[in-house]
């Protein structure tokens, strides 16, 4: 991964903060000369909040419930986001007590999804073999690659000539194709060919991903529409609905596909993709990611910010395009752990410009986890 030789950057808090400068701001430095100035320890919060999230929504069976006050339902690809945040923690910090909770989750889907991994929502597999084959990338554990590779092959038999091609949102619906059961498939594809080095697992993720672009991508802005319908033997298309997981899931893809092939045009399209998505209404709430609700919507923000940060540390990238990246990453997880963190509780908000209301689903937490864990990763990097 790229590493860039800066120097850590002081942070200074606006006026309107300064008042939360005297309470708990977490772990983090002062400098006594500064008293308004400091520097956060990105892995300490992430530490604080993976412990956190840990205790509060863990299950008897290793899966994870819906919500911090007890309601018990199980949401299979809101855990499956659950293993890649443990996998987060286990890559930073090299910590062995991971690994139990990272196999009870995964062990853990399969039973509470009627002892199988296979569900109708081609797009909820598909996290689960991402996360299972980045912990296998992590642990060299032979159960997590078996089950990407079957996630993988499941996946594959929902791909049509329906619309000129893509993967269905749900295996039973044939007649519809979304941006969030493409674009995370593309990517599925690629760590599939980074763990196993068959070439038709890449030319699969080609495939999936040139249809993504080809049709569901604004070729003058790059950002990212949710879904087409064949209604009528017509093609309808769904050009309101700009969420931020899609435009996250596309960057990654374009990443991983400019990582393997080296093909400039990679880099550009999710160059593309993330200079909209950093500035345009439609994303962002004056600089900060949009505040997209709770239920699914909660986990939206982490998703993008996963993949943003992988076009950050991507060879290739020019320093002004990453310079500009780092900034908008630096002003949410600031905003974020300044003002939508609820300490000592370390609960996340929906809205990161202001402190979480009393119940909180596992998935907004999880994106608070996910912005936390990348800036522990930029800052490893001497980026933050």
């Amino acid at each position: 991964m790229f590493k860039k030789q800066i120097q850590v950057l002081t942070i200074v808090l606006m006026a309107f903060l300064s008042s939360c400068v005297d309470g708990d701001l977490g772990p983090l430095n002062r400098f006594d000369d500064q008293p308004d100035a400091i520097v956060y320890d990105w892995s300490g919060v992430s530490d604080s909040l993976q412990n956190a999230t840990y205790n509060t929504y863990l299950t008897s069976g290793g899966t994870y419930r819906e919500n911090n006050t007890g309601n018990e339902r199980f949401h299979y690809w809101w855990n499956a986001h659950m293993l890649d945040v443990l996998v987060d923690g286990y890559i930073r910090t090299n910590d062995e007590s991971y690994l139990p909770k990272m196999k009870a989750l995964l062990q853990g889907i399969r039973s509470k999804n009627g002892n199988t991994y296979v569900n109708v929502f081609n797009d909820d597999m598909q996290w689960l073999g991402i996360s299972a084959l980045r912990a296998y990338q992590a642990t060299g554990d032979e159960e997590y690659r078996t089950v990407g590779r079957f996630l993988w092959e499941e996946n594959k038999k929902s791909w049509s000539d329906v619309l000129g091609g893509g993967i269905t949102w749900k295996s039973d619906e044939p007649l519809g194709k979304n941006a969030c059961s493409n674009g995370p498939a593309a990517i599925l594809a690629c760590l599939m060919y980074q763990v196993d080095g068959q070439q038709d697992d890449l030319d699969w993720a080609i495939q999936i991903f040139n249809w993504l672009k080809n049709t569901l991508v604004d070729p003058q802005t790059g950002l990212v529409w949710d879904n087409v319908e064949l209604v009528n033997n017509e093609p309808v298309f769904n050009r309101d609905w700009i969420f931020t997981y899609n435009q996250g899931s596309f960057i990654g893809a374009a990443t991983l596909l400019y990582q393997l092939t080296g093909e400039n045009t990679y880099l550009q399209d999710a160059i593309r993709t993330a200079n909209t998505s950093s500035t345009s209404s439609q994303v962002t709430t004056q600089g900060l990611l949009r505040d997209e609700g709770q239920g699914d919507g909660g986990l939206f923000k982490g998703i993008f910010v996963r993949y943003y940060s992988w076009l950050i540390l991507t060879e290739g990238l020019s320093e002004s395009d990453r310079n500009r990246y780092v900034a908008f990453m630096k002003f949410n997880a600031e905003t974020f752990s300044s003002l939508g963190l609820k300490r000592p509780e370390m609960i996340a908000s929906p809205n990161w410009r202001q402190q979480p209301g009393e119940v909180i689903d596992l998935a907004t937490q999880l994106s608070g986890v996910m912005l936390v864990e990348t800036a522990s990763v930029l800052q490893k990097e001497e980026l933050l």
